[in-house]
């Protein structure tokens, strides 16, 4: 049984801070070494650093700075860089979350040097194989000893993948934690009233998928979905900043009713979902935030890896179809759209969770 002393917690784009903090505080608590690498992946203060401040937690202990590259490049510069970091603090567990290149990346370093390997949001499976993000999840749900899920589906995922039972624990949804730990403050920054919008009478939109921004031809019917949307009431899109470029590239015009608006800190853009009627997105994680929120969720995307938030939360697939948009905006208007409940071990006690695992010690597949 392990008992690790020394911790290494990794992130590298946004989605995995909402994960990763929860966690960062639990093991804290509990008196271990915890060290924070942040590889770089989201480099820009926009879409990095201000979630920092926005969840509480402290600055990395490393700056991995790998930046934008392809993916080949981008996995590479992490594993020459976590390689070195891991030389420095000789960490015996390695904990790392989501579906990025810097998760599989760092994955794969503390592996091969016999170093524990956990995997926050494990067994999650969209069966897609267009998606590197796929790919991602099922290296390093091979390359871990904890694999740490956060719903039953999880699970059933594993078992079928021939995961032995004593890798697979069922600890919950981290990034509900921290929407549950910060939504009052959220709230209080009124977002709506900020951006001139009524509270329950505004859609919030999200898009960055390759499969939706990459090709123009998709991207600009979107848009004019979108635009369409927006003479039904008033619509709020904060831009990522590779969806921006490929508007410009393609030269698409946006209609004057979506109001582009830059990338949120985390708790401007809780503040604002939150009070939304309809999120429309292709974002994996908005799924399970919507879900925990009663948001009504439109997903464009022709599958997920997040089955439940559609069985049993408020998330409807469209599929990457742009003629659908409106139709499902005015049925959500008409009917008030899906009454989801939350899932199971969604209660924001998923990091204590996580923390009792590993103080408890665990076995790995080296024998420990």
């Amino acid at each position: 049984m392990l008992q690790p002393k020394k911790i290494t917690c990794v992130v590298g784009a946004r989605p995995n801070f909402m994960k990763v903090a929860p966690v960062v505080l639990a093991l804290k608590a509990r008196g271990l070494n915890v060290r924070l690498v942040h590889t770089g992946q989201h480099y820009d203060a926009r879409m990095s650093a201000v979630f920092f401040d926005d969840l509480g937690m402290p600055r990395p202990d490393a700056f991995l700075e790998v930046g934008s590259a392809t993916h080949a490049v981008q996995t590479a510069r992490v594993l020459e860089r976590f390689d070195a970091d891991c030389t420095e603090f000789q960490p015996e567990l390695v904990l790392v979350a989501g579906d990025v290149n810097s998760t599989i990346a760092c994955a794969m370093v503390a592996a091969k040097r016999g170093i524990a390997v956990g995997h926050i949001e494990a067994g999650l499976r969209s069966r897609d194989w267009a998606m590197p993000e796929e790919i991602n999840r099922i290296l390093t749900d091979n390359c871990s000893d904890l694999l740490l899920t956060p719903s039953a589906d999880g699970d059933e995922n594993l078992r079928a993948e021939g995961v032995p039972e004593w890798r697979i624990h069922r600890v919950g949804n981290l990034m509900i934690d921290s929407l549950r730990r910060h939504l009052e403050r959220a709230l209080t920054l009124k977002m709506p009233e900020t951006l001139g919008l009524e509270p329950g009478g505004y859609v919030v939109v999200t898009l960055h998928r390759p499969s939706n921004v990459d090709v123009p031809e998709q991207l600009e019917a979107l848009l004019a979905a979108i635009g369409e949307v927006s003479e039904r009431m008033p619509v709020v899109f904060p831009i990522h900043p590779r969806t921006r470029a490929r508007i410009a590239d393609a030269n698409i015009t946006v209609a004057e009713g979506v109001r582009l608006v830059e990338p949120l800190g985390y708790l401007q853009f809780l503040g604002l979902m939150a009070q939304c009627k309809i999120m429309l997105t292709d974002s994996g994680g908005i799924q399970e935030e919507t879900t925990a929120l009663g948001v009504p969720c439109l997903t464009l995307r022709d599958n997920t890896e997040r089955p439940i938030t559609v069985d049993e939360g408020t998330n409807t697939l469209l599929g990457a179809v742009a003629a659908r948009v409106v139709p499902a905006v005015d049925e959500i208007v008409r009917t008030g759209g899906k009454q989801g409940r939350i899932p199971d071990l969604w209660d924001g006690k998923s990091a204590e969770r996580v923390a009792d695992l590993v103080c408890g010690g665990f076995r790995t597949m080296l024998g420990g």
